[in-house]
């Protein structure tokens, strides 16, 4: 038997204005410029200000819609929008790759006497090493690989002697398969604790890194202050001979420009969103114009007309209304995590920055955390002590003794200082680190303690023992 029944389902629809804030939400200000130039391409309603015209001005070229009869069904709409700060400065941090290593070194492989078949193999195996410069795929992997791209036979004793060739390169390093190799190869023998410096690494890399010195000493023979000399010898060397040249970024160069301006005068915080290069728009006249005209041809190709340039007219209206709400919206967003960490922004102090997250912001500003997490995605602030991602400034919070909450920065903060001033030759463990930051007033747990110092990059207490 069938059963017809009616069922009501409740359901939101975004409009096209909130699809496209959101969207643009998440856009940072160099992505947001591209975005904006591309809309100008492709919508021919939109026209960019320029700098020196007034957005008022009301020149032959530009049409405000409000100007429409009153019975279009466009409704009256401000399209100028002022989407920057009071003091919109052109300067802005880029952070750019020049060269990568890979490039480096098939410049020098330019200056070695290689036949062709020789010299392509070799650009291959550069090809293949990582961001740091090693190669970590073994040769029997790479020959097939050679013969697979390159359609060249070729043997893993071949690839090694090449490999050899592309070792001495500079950065010395570069090529090596392991850490162990990567540290030889920066080693000659030209003084005596080089010597002992190489015969460690060679012959007792294990012990060395697991510190087991008095096994060192033991086995060859020599004494604390020659260990210690050998050990000064082998810190000095670069582990990443790679990211020596494109600082571990990609071939492609990176940008970070600030979001947001922040600024200390007089005890006063100021926070501007500078314009740079991003477009101010308003609707072409010719098309509102056209709309217009059309609206009253009363013909089939006039209503085609008049519904194609109303429909460029929408997008446009959305576009720059979006945009308009885009800057609104990160500008209290931003004002409100000011507000919150004020303390800290004075000053950069680290232990001044409060446990703050998404809802805190969303519960100042009355948006959504949605919105929050949008807003603070990929969005950065230029401060008088450095630029920062927003996400930096929220992070969980823990209670001291005296019921006080703290930021894990903070504590995070205290357990580097407290590593850093230890007595090197007896480091503290992590139970130590405990009492540490319980005499302080901050009551962690030895497992808590163990996660930040991982967090940190921070060693175990016996791997941070120093002679």
């Amino acid at each position: 038997m069938l059963k017809q029944g009616l069922q009501q389902k409740q359901q939101q629809k975004l409009s096209p204005l909130q699809i496209q804030t959101i969207k643009l939400l998440e856009l940072p200000v160099l992505e947001l410029e591209q975005k904006i130039r591309k809309e100008l391409e492709e919508n021919p309603v939109l026209d960019e200000i320029a700098e020196s015209q007034d957005p008022d001005d009301d020149s032959p070229k530009n049409v405000s819609l409000s100007e429409y009869p009153a019975d279009d069904p466009t409704p009256s709409y401000k399209l100028y929008v002022n989407n920057h700060g009071k003091d919109a400065k052109p300067q802005y941090n880029t952070f750019s790759v020049k060269e990568s290593f890979q490039e480096n070194l098939i410049v020098q492989l330019g200056y070695r006497k290689l036949d062709e078949r020789t010299r392509a193999i070799a650009v291959f195996v550069i090809g293949s090493l990582d961001d740091d410069g090693y190669l970590r795929r073994d040769l029997e992997s790479l020959s097939y690989d050679v013969l697979l791209r390159l359609n060249i036979e070729t043997t893993e004793q071949e690839l090694e002697d090449i490999l050899k060739i592309i070792q001495e390169f500079e950065p010395a390093g570069v090529g090596a398969r392991d850490l162990q190799e990567c540290l030889l190869l920066q080693l000659d023998s030209r003084t005596p604790s080089r010597q002992n410096a190489r015969t460690i690494l060679s012959e007792y890399f294990q012990e060395f890194t697991k510190k087991h010195y008095s096994k060192i000493i033991s086995r060859m023979g020599i004494t604390q202050e020659e260990l210690k000399e050998a050990v000064e010898e082998i810190v000095r060397l670069n582990p990443r001979p790679g990211g020596q040249i494109d600082d571990s970024y990609n071939d492609q160069a990176q940008q970070i420009i600030p979001d947001f301006l922040l600024e200390e005068k007089d005890g006063e915080l100021i926070m501007s969103m500078p314009k740079f290069s991003i477009p101010e728009l308003r609707v072409n006249k010719r098309y509102a114009q056209l709309l217009m005209d059309s609206s009253n041809s009363g013909t089939k190709a006039g209503r085609e007309a008049a519904s194609f340039v109303k429909q460029k007219l929408d997008s446009a209206k959305w576009f720059v209304e979006a945009i308009k709400q885009r800057h609104n919206t990160l500008q209290n967003t931003m004002n409100a995590i000011i507000d919150f960490q004020r303390d800290y922004f004075m000053d950069g102090d680290e232990t001044k920055l409060k446990p703050m997250v998404l809802k805190n912001i969303a519960e100042k500003t009355g948006l959504d955390i949605s919105t929050i997490s949008r807003v603070v995605n990929c969005k950065y602030i230029q401060t008088h002590f450095g630029i920062y991602p927003l996400k930096y400034f929220f992070s969980e919070g823990l209670m001291t003794e005296a019921g006080e909450e703290v930021s894990t920065r903070e504590i995070k903060k205290i357990l580097s200082e407290s590593v850093d001033a230890e007595d090197k030759s007896k480091p503290l463990t992590d139970e130590e680190l405990v009492e540490v930051l319980q005499q302080k007033g901050y009551k962690v747990a030895r497992r808590t303690v163990a996660k930040y110092r991982e967090q940190l990059n921070i060693p175990i207490a016996r791997l941070r023992k120093e002679l």
